[in-house]
């Protein structure tokens, strides 16, 4: 068993993946910022905990993540409001993968997007261009950290039953819709992987086994 840090952890992906991770027997931590969404944290499997991550300095969320042996960023904004986005998407993202290293803790999964990067493309009149930003620069510090990170990339998340099967690295050209049961399913997997640490997982539902699709 391994106890694994989840942040952001009342989103739609972090539920699917705290409950994954529970029936497979590890022990979950679950961050969350409203104290409300307790109890939909719990019946997943997992322990809230309250933590009010924008607000947070890399000490205490070092503090709260002593003791595990993987974390999971999965928060965010969730748009609409740039000041904040820039605030939880970049800055308490980093904060948090400062926090890890000081905390000892190495393994580190970063929920992104497909097209994540510094040559994302939004304009900066588009309300997207926010987030776009904010994840390139939190990604590309995640890179350059010493942590055994792996970077999720999945396309536009839809709230379809997971199939268990993507495509990597698909083709612009194709449907990239991708379930977060699915974006859950590959979370774990590469927890389980050491083998992903160092890599960037750009990916949407497709024709493969989780499993096969994520071999080397």
């Amino acid at each position: 068993m391994t106890r694994i840090a989840i942040i952001g952890g009342h989103g739609k992906v972090a539920l699917h993946l705290s409950s994954l991770l529970a029936d497979e027997g590890h022990s979950v931590t679950s961050f969350i910022r409203n104290p409300d969404h307790a109890d939909d944290v719990a019946g997943t499997g997992a322990t809230p905990s309250v933590l009010d991550v924008e607000n947070a300095t890399t000490a205490e969320i070092a503090g709260v993540l002593k003791d595990h042996d993987a974390v999971v960023w999965s928060a965010g904004a969730g748009g609409g409001n740039p000041e904040r986005t820039y605030a939880v998407d970049r800055d308490a993202a980093i904060r948090s993968m400062d926090a890890a290293v000081q905390a000892g803790v190495q393994r580190y999964v970063m929920v992104s997007y497909l097209g994540a990067g510094k040559d994302h493309g939004v304009p900066e009149d588009n309300g997207f261009f926010a987030y776009a930003e904010a994840k390139a620069a939190a990604d590309d510090y995640l890179r350059g950290s010493n942590l055994a990170w792996t970077i999720l990339g999945p396309g536009a998340l839809t709230d379809k039953p997971g199939s268990g099967l993507i495509d990597v690295d698909p083709s612009p050209e194709g449907s990239r819709e991708t379930s977060r049961s699915n974006t859950a399913i590959v979370a774990a997997a590469v927890l389980d992987l050491p083998e992903t640490a160092g890599k960037t997982i750009e990916f949407c539902d497709g024709t493969l086994p989780i499993a096969a699709a994520l071999q080397p």
